[in-house]
């Protein structure tokens, strides 16, 4: 796909993202197991991503600064879902529960 076919409002962008925004926000409500909601709070950082890339693509002078803000995005990501994951496997071991509900203890 190149350029040309890409649509040339920001507004359909902008509805995916606002999609994936409601996507995430349910799920990180709705999710009752600590994956669930890893996996809501990505598409919460995917929309934040689409949301900089738009305005960056119809906005902005300079097309680097929204990639590298996204970049950002992606790094810190990542950075979430390997600490998260590990606090996932430390639960685990030791309520051998992931399910949210379950995990009472945890209660400050």
């Amino acid at each position: 796909m190149n350029a040309a076919q890409l649509p040339a409002q920001p507004a359909v962008y902008l509805v995916v993202a606002a999609f994936l925004l409601a996507a995430g926000i349910y799920g990180l409500i709705r999710r009752r197991t600590l994956i669930g909601m890893l996996i809501s709070g990505e598409l919460v950082f995917s929309a934040a991503a689409l949301n900089f890339m738009t305005v960056n693509r119809f906005l902005a002078p300079d097309p680097a600064t929204g990639q590298i803000v996204v970049l950002f995005i992606m790094g810190l990501a990542a950075a979430e879902v390997a600490i998260a994951l590990s606090i996932i496997i430390a639960v685990y071991r030791n309520y051998r529960s992931i399910h949210a509900p379950e995990l009472t203890e945890l209660k400050g």
